[in-house]
Protein backbone atom coordinates (compact mmCIF):
# COMPACT_ATOMS: atom_id res chain seq x y z
CA UNK A 1 0.00 0.00 0.00
CA UNK A 2 1.33 3.47 -0.57
CA UNK A 3 0.55 6.46 1.49
CA UNK A 4 2.10 9.89 1.90
CA UNK A 5 1.55 12.28 4.77
CA UNK A 6 0.42 15.72 3.69
CA UNK A 7 1.72 18.37 6.43
CA UNK A 8 0.93 22.31 5.64
CA UNK A 9 2.33 25.52 7.84
CA UNK A 10 -1.17 26.87 7.16
CA UNK A 11 -3.22 24.16 9.48
CA UNK A 12 -2.39 23.81 12.97
CA UNK A 13 0.67 21.05 13.56
CA UNK A 14 -1.04 18.07 15.26
CA UNK A 15 -1.12 18.07 18.88
CA UNK A 16 -0.50 14.40 18.92
CA UNK A 17 1.03 10.91 17.18
CA UNK A 18 -0.99 11.62 13.87
CA UNK A 19 -0.82 13.39 10.52
CA UNK A 20 -2.66 16.07 9.10
CA UNK A 21 -3.68 13.95 6.55
CA UNK A 22 -2.69 11.19 4.46
CA UNK A 23 -3.17 10.25 0.68
CA UNK A 24 -3.21 6.76 -0.09
CA UNK A 25 -3.31 4.76 -3.55
CA UNK A 26 -2.10 8.49 -5.04
CA UNK A 27 -5.60 9.59 -5.51
CA UNK A 28 -7.89 9.68 -1.93
CA UNK A 29 -6.85 11.63 0.65
CA UNK A 30 -7.80 11.08 4.45
CA UNK A 31 -7.83 14.20 6.54
CA UNK A 32 -7.17 14.45 10.63
CA UNK A 33 -10.18 15.88 12.51
CA UNK A 34 -9.58 19.56 12.49
CA UNK A 35 -10.68 21.89 15.20
CA UNK A 36 -11.19 25.47 15.99
CA UNK A 37 -7.05 26.48 16.17
CA UNK A 38 -5.17 29.22 14.90
CA UNK A 39 -2.46 27.51 12.64
CA UNK A 40 0.18 30.55 13.20
CA UNK A 41 -0.10 30.56 17.08
CA UNK A 42 -1.37 27.49 18.17
CA UNK A 43 -4.31 28.88 20.21
CA UNK A 44 -7.77 28.38 19.95
CA UNK A 45 -9.94 30.64 18.21
CA UNK A 46 -12.45 31.75 20.90
CA UNK A 47 -16.25 32.51 19.86
CA UNK A 48 -19.49 30.94 18.97
CA UNK A 49 -19.97 27.56 16.37
CA UNK A 50 -20.27 29.66 13.60
CA UNK A 51 -16.22 31.65 14.35
CA UNK A 52 -15.13 28.03 15.24
CA UNK A 53 -16.94 25.96 12.15
CA UNK A 54 -15.25 29.10 10.28
CA UNK A 55 -11.85 28.39 11.70
CA UNK A 56 -11.93 24.84 11.33
CA UNK A 57 -12.94 24.95 7.69
CA UNK A 58 -9.85 26.79 6.55
CA UNK A 59 -7.82 24.70 8.51
CA UNK A 60 -9.67 22.10 6.42
CA UNK A 61 -8.96 23.70 3.28
CA UNK A 62 -5.07 24.21 3.64
CA UNK A 63 -4.57 20.45 4.15
CA UNK A 64 -7.28 19.98 1.16
CA UNK A 65 -5.11 22.27 -0.96
CA UNK A 66 -1.71 20.77 0.08
CA UNK A 67 -2.62 17.84 -1.33
CA UNK A 68 -3.35 19.15 -4.39
CA UNK A 69 -7.05 18.91 -4.65
CA UNK A 70 -9.43 21.70 -3.10
CA UNK A 71 -13.07 21.67 -1.23
CA UNK A 72 -14.46 20.90 -4.43
CA UNK A 73 -12.59 17.37 -4.22
CA UNK A 74 -14.24 16.15 -1.38
CA UNK A 75 -16.50 13.32 -1.32
CA UNK A 76 -17.55 12.81 2.49
CA UNK A 77 -17.29 14.46 5.34
CA UNK A 78 -18.37 13.94 9.22
CA UNK A 79 -19.08 16.68 11.44
CA UNK A 80 -18.36 16.39 15.42
CA UNK A 81 -20.54 18.75 17.33
CA UNK A 82 -20.39 19.32 20.97
CA UNK A 83 -24.45 20.24 21.30
CA UNK A 84 -26.90 19.55 18.39
CA UNK A 85 -28.60 22.71 19.22
CA UNK A 86 -25.98 24.72 17.49
CA UNK A 87 -26.38 22.69 13.63
CA UNK A 88 -27.95 25.83 12.20
CA UNK A 89 -25.00 27.80 13.03
CA UNK A 90 -23.03 25.23 12.07
CA UNK A 91 -24.16 24.39 8.85
CA UNK A 92 -24.62 28.04 7.92
CA UNK A 93 -20.61 28.54 7.83
CA UNK A 94 -20.50 24.71 5.85
CA UNK A 95 -22.60 25.75 3.45
CA UNK A 96 -20.04 28.68 3.03
CA UNK A 97 -17.32 26.51 1.90
CA UNK A 98 -19.53 23.90 -0.14
CA UNK A 99 -21.93 25.66 -2.25
CA UNK A 100 -21.68 22.90 -5.75
CA UNK A 101 -20.67 19.44 -5.41
CA UNK A 102 -21.39 18.67 -2.06
CA UNK A 103 -20.21 15.88 -0.34
CA UNK A 104 -21.68 13.39 1.71
CA UNK A 105 -22.10 14.11 5.45
CA UNK A 106 -22.54 12.43 8.56
CA UNK A 107 -23.59 14.82 11.65
CA UNK A 108 -23.18 13.54 15.16
CA UNK A 109 -23.04 14.94 18.70
CA UNK A 110 -20.37 14.16 20.96
CA UNK A 111 -19.74 14.41 25.06
CA UNK A 112 -16.73 16.09 24.01
CA UNK A 113 -14.06 17.42 21.78
CA UNK A 114 -10.38 18.17 22.32
CA UNK A 115 -9.95 21.19 24.00
CA UNK A 116 -13.63 21.45 24.71
CA UNK A 117 -13.97 23.00 21.24
CA UNK A 118 -18.13 22.97 19.68
CA UNK A 119 -16.57 21.61 16.49
CA UNK A 120 -14.62 19.00 15.03
CA UNK A 121 -14.88 18.18 10.92
CA UNK A 122 -12.57 15.21 9.61
CA UNK A 123 -13.09 14.66 5.30
CA UNK A 124 -12.00 12.38 2.40
CA UNK A 125 -10.87 13.76 -0.60
CA UNK A 126 -10.02 12.24 -4.41
CA UNK A 127 -7.07 14.11 -5.89
CA UNK A 128 -7.04 14.16 -9.57
CA UNK A 129 -4.29 14.01 -11.36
Amino acid sequence: MSKSIVLTQKAPTPIGPYSQGIISQGSLLFTAGQIALDPHTGQLIEGDIKAQTRQVLKNLQAIVEEAGASLQSVVKTTVFLKDMNEFAGMNEVYGEFFKDNLPARSTVEVSRLPRDVKVEIEAIAVIDG
